[in-house]
């Protein structure tokens, strides 16, 4: 634990909870009220083009009859183009159209058994005809008859195979994951209500038929889901002659409950005919290559190091997932959990090989002793380890992860063994990326994954944010070629090939960048960094998918060292050992020290932040690990040379996130900072709202004086995610946000712009809004072209003077409905807000105490009257 002050962190009170106060639902576009006003062109479009899908589905399948392709048992993908205001479930319920998936800009891709599509051309004359209950085609803009499919193919491919897709050589094989969805047309209907003058017991007949269909619902997906994994198995083995890569325990495929993901090998005849014509495909993807970038360390010499002992019987276990490590070693030994110990690699590799094999000085041993002793190895007297260490080596020698071994896969079966295994595992660190930035388009299968496994454990990935290589292939761009292009550093981290990797997007992982030590120029080598605290050159920046902040937090992984001449070298010369994280080295390939700076990367900053993350769940043994992260991300603070108004604080946020977390911040209170937590696992349902209550001390806003107070406010959440949906709000079963009193504002006037059920005041929202650095809009904060609710970490901070501080400070949380009709969805959430005097005026915790406590009584006072 940090020295100073160990106050407890303080309660964060739920005032109450009500329906949400919501903002208007999105009106239809220009172009839907333009096809209301001229039915008869629209529909005239419409039919056209539907026929005309028809005709070339009916021809090409007679084509495919001829040429003996396997039968594929399906209808016809369709690609509209709707109003984005509508809800696409519509065309499900009214068209029996199974969604495929939601893109940008409107585009919906839909499959249909009926190659005929009556429904959907009887709805079409039906609005033609102004016929009740046919308006919905006006938000129908557009259906695409390209027989070439060019746009479809455009929005499933990855962007290298589309641009190989015309030069597809159909004798060769390839190897690429495919995206399949699995919803069919069934979904849940909507709750009943009780009627007027309906009895009770027709109501709960009514309730009980309704909870009936819910369940066939939810049964009628997990058996698409079986059936279309077998189906797409048999098409690919016996109708192509190619093959599945097994994936664990030889399962075909990596499931969510929308879609499932399968790796496959198949000529580029039968890849060929296989994405044009089988309708539920939602993505085509070669896979990642995932190989750690090789050291370019120089050892110093052998220190001895001090004397060390095992973690108490209770403490917190972390497991590594990495390449291994060198469990018989010095520093790490006492604290390995041996027992658990596990190589998931498939074979010659054994199952009891979990040695860290890498040259010249191991990987996972690094990462694993940076989880142990954070920032330095601790050189005076004994020294008790704080955490066991638990073992998932899924790296070859090499560092890489075999193709045959798809990442989501493995990720799954590493959670499932620990986190049910003996010490319930929480933590988990993940030094381990693809080697080119992430794609955009939907969630990774791999990053999807994580978010599940977040979802339905209590659990916390720590995940790097990805190192850029020295060079690159296009689309990729490595350090030397942005250098040779003209790029400089710091601009170009954020370069589209700069972006964060696979699977740093991830919204459960906590994705961690790197940032450099100092400034060094000597003996021909100089630093890329001027400062301490500047973007490492080598680390991936955001912003991650959807405009998501990524990375979250950013930790010291060191810079490289460049040798300008003729030709610029990169290293990690001995002389500049300053310039790089002091890590625990593999002694497997001797010679070298225990431990030594002679290496960087993103890796090693990741298991710092993995290292508070221990302590918390040391300090805080039975909250949720939801609770840990926004811990963590309220700590954090931009570096001290962020502080002028020269700097581009759009470039900050994108490359360091939230800043440098610290263990102190984030584990105790002081008299001048108090942080308040909610606790217990807590969660909320869309539509609903939960209001806080924070009392401020009158001491803390007295008239007359003018002390700088620093806000913050963290939310973290999360909710169900669906691979088949292309933004936040529909990718999530539950999506939320949070809002603030005003200055000013009355606790009875911040309820009615939160709650729906209470009658606004006259001065409703009086008083002035914080000056937020982010807001709620991209141009609402002082960080242009960022906002703070755009992922599932949302942090916002704001100084304030001290006499401007509100009686009742007040934060409402908000549920929203994403992409599940269950009103029995929720999401799960942790809440932190802090206060701190930022010269030390005046104390401030125990009034804050005091105050807490003197609510909580008023409040177990109203519950009981």
């Amino acid at each position: 634990m940090p020295n100073g002050h160990n106050f407890q962190h303080l309660p964060l009170l739920r005032r109450e909870s009500g329906p949400a106060q919501l903002g208007r639902p999105p009106r239809e576009s220009q172009k839907t009220r333009d096809n209301k006003s001229d039915r008869t062109s629209h529909s005239g479009n419409l039919f056209g083009s539907a026929f005309s899908v028809s005709n070339t589905r009916k021809s090409v399948e007679t084509d495919r009859v001829a040429k003996s392709f396997p039968d594929l048992q399906a209808g016809l993908a369709l690609l509209l183009q709707i109003d984005t205001s509508l809800d696409v479930d519509k065309l499900r319920r009214l068209f029996d159209f199974e969604i495929v998936a939601e893109e940008e800009d409107g585009y919906v891709i839909v499959a249909s058994e009926d190659i005929d599509l009556v429904k959907f051309n009887k709805a079409v004359a039906g609005f033609a005809g102004s016929v009740h209950g046919t308006g919905i085609v006006a938000s129908i803009h557009r259906l695409d008859e390209d027989p070439d499919q060019n746009l479809r193919l455009q929005l499933i491919l990855s962007e290298t195979l589309y641009e190989l897709w015309p030069n597809i050589d159909e004798t060769a094989v390839y190897q690429v994951d495919i995206g399949v969805t699995c919803l069919g047309i069934k979904q849940i209907p909507d709750e009943p209500q009780k009627r007027k003058r309906e009895s009770d017991v027709e109501f709960a007949r009514r309730q009980s038929e309704w909870s009936n269909n819910r369940i066939e619902v939810y049964d009628s997906w997990y058996d698409l889901q079986d059936e279309r994994t077998q189906e797409v198995s048999r098409i690919i083995v016996n109708g192509y002659g190619g093959s599945i890569d097994s994936i664990q325990h030889d399962e075909p495929a990596i499931s969510l409950p929308d879609s499932f993901t399968m790796r496959i090998q198949v000529n580029g005849k039968g890849l060929k005919d296989f994405v044009f014509n089988y309708p539920y495909l939602f993505e085509v993807v070669e896979p990642d290559n995932i190989s750690l970038t090789r050291s370019k360390a120089e050892p110093g010499e052998e220190v001895e190091p001090n004397q060390i002992t095992a973690p108490p019987t209770g403490a917190p276990a972390v497991c590594i997932i990495d390449s291994g490590i060198q469990e018989e070693h010095v520093l790490l030994e006492p604290s390995i959990d041996k027992e658990s110990s596990h190589c998931f690699l498939p074979p010659p590799e054994s199952p009891t090989d979990v040695a860290d094999h890498v040259w010249p000085a191991g990987h996972g041993t690094r990462v694993a002793g940076a989880v142990q002793y954070g920032e330095q190895v601790k050189r005076d007297g004994p020294y008790q380890l704080p955490f066991w260490i638990q073992n998932a080596r899924i790296l070859d020698a090499e560092a890489s992860l075999p193709y045959s071994l798809m990442p989501a896969a493995v990720i799954r079966a590493v959670i499932e063994r620990y986190h049910y295994g003996p010490r319930q595992t929480r933590i988990f660190n993940h030094s381990i990326n693809a080697d080119c930035h992430c794609r955009l388009r939907h969630m990774s299968a791999w990053a999807a994954e994580i978010d599940m496994l977040c979802h339905q454990f209590d659990i916390m990935i720590v995940q790097t944010a990805g190192n850029l290589r020295e060079r690159a292939h296009v689309p990729s761009a490595g350090i030397l070629d942005h250098l040779d292009a003209g790029r400089l550093y710091p601009y170009y981290l954020v370069e589209r090939s700069s972006r964060v990797a696979n699977p740093g997007q991830s919204f459960q992982a906590l994705t961690v960048g790197s940032v450099a030590y100092q400034m060094y120029e000597s003996s021909g080598w100089k630093s890329f960094a001027t400062q301490p605290g500047h973007p490492s050159s080598f680390s991936r920046s955001g912003f991650g998918i959807w405009n998501v902040i990524k990375p979250e937090v950013v930790e010291f992984g060191g810079d490289d060292l460049q040798s300008p001449g003729s030709q610029t070298l990169l290293g990690n010369p001995s002389e500049g050992r300053a310039c790089y994280p002091e890590l625990v080295r593999s002694t497997m390939h001797p010679p070298g020290p225990a431990y030594d700076r002679d290496e960087v990367g993103t890796s090693f900053a990741a298991p710092k932040v993995t290292h508070i993350a221990a302590h918390l769940q040391r300090v805080l043994p039975n909250e949720p690990c939801l609770l840990y992260k926004t811990l963590i991300v309220q700590s954090a603070r931009w570096p001290e040379w962020t502080n002028t108004d020269e700097v581009d604080t759009n470039q900050v946020i994108r490359t360091l996130g939230y800043g440098i977390p610290d263990l102190e911040r984030a584990t105790t209170n002081t008299d001048y900072r108090t942080t308040l937590i909610t606790s217990g696992e807590t969660s909320i349902n869309a539509g609903n709202c939960d209001l806080y209550q924070v009392p401020i001390p009158e001491s803390m806003r007295q008239p007359g004086y003018e002390y700088d107070i620093l806000v913050e406010v963290t939310l973290s959440y999360v909710a169900e995610p669906r691979r088949t949906r292309r933004n936040l709000r529909r990718y999530l079963s539950t999506w939320v946000d949070w809002k603030s009193s005003k200055l000013g504002e009355s606790l009875s006037s911040f309820r009615s712009r939160a709650l729906k059920e209470e009658e606004a005041e006259e001065n409703t929202a009086a008083g002035d809004t914080l000056r937020w650095k982010l807001a709620t809009r991209t141009d609402h904060g002082d960080i242009d072209g960022a906002k703070r609710n755009s992922g599932t970490v949302q942090k916002d901070w704001a100084i304030i003077k001290s006499f401007q501080l509100p009686e009742n400070f007040c934060i409402a949380i908000m549920g929203h409905q994403g992409w599940s009709k269950d009103p029995d969805s929720e999401a799960k959430y942790s809440l932190a807000v802090s206060f701190e005097v930022i010269g030390r005026e005046i104390s401030i915790y125990d009034d804050l105490r005091i105050a807490v406590e003197d609510l909580q009584v008023e409040l177990e006072a109203e519950v009981e009257t």
